[in-house]
């Protein structure tokens, strides 16, 4: 570890802006969900189909770090808001795939549309490399949530101070 008094103080406030940025992230999530008219945990569900296309309820709880139960009673609550379908698998009717309906993609796209065109002139200025630096910062500390998601899973609730 370095001892350097000023790389220690840069990553001080690396830290600090991090845990800032997360907080901004989460008060925006809210936000956006409370505009929408659904929970944040509804929010990421449509997230990750946005990203993905469609998945399954057990894919969509793995994601969400959701019960099935808590996955089932998410999706009945999209599907009457109108903005999900869930139709069984053809190939196993045990389970259900679910998708955004199509139509409803522009009423989830327009809440972020000025904080994404706000990001992309932010990265104008960035050099190539600084982009590429700034991905795979992003993929250690997703990799590093998710580790740290499985070791909490893994090891059941908090422990509690005596």
């Amino acid at each position: 570890m370095s001892h350097d008094p000023a790389r220690v103080s840069a990553v001080a406030d690396l830290m600090r802006a991090g845990r800032e940025t997360s907080r901004l992230s989460m008060v925006f999530r809210y936000a956006i969900a409370e505009r929408l008219g659904v929970t944040v945990s509804d929010l990421e569900c449509l997230d990750y189909l946005a990203d993905v296309g469609s998945a399954t309820a057990g894919q969509i709880a793995e994601r969400t770090s959701l019960t099935t139960g808590a996955v089932t009673s998410m999706l009945r609550r999209l599907q009457q808001a109108g903005y999900v379908t869930a139709e069984r698998d053809p190939a196993d009717r045990r389970r259900v795939v679910v998708a955004i309906r199509p139509e409803r993609i522009a009423d989830l796209e327009r809440p972020y549309e000025r904080f994404a065109e706000r990001a992309e002139r932010l990265v104008e200025g960035y050099r190539a490399e600084e982009v590429q630096l700034l991905v795979r910062h992003h993929h250690r500390l997703q990799a590093m949530y998710l580790a740290e998601l499985d070791h909490l899973r893994d090891h059941g609730t908090a422990q509690r101070p005596a």
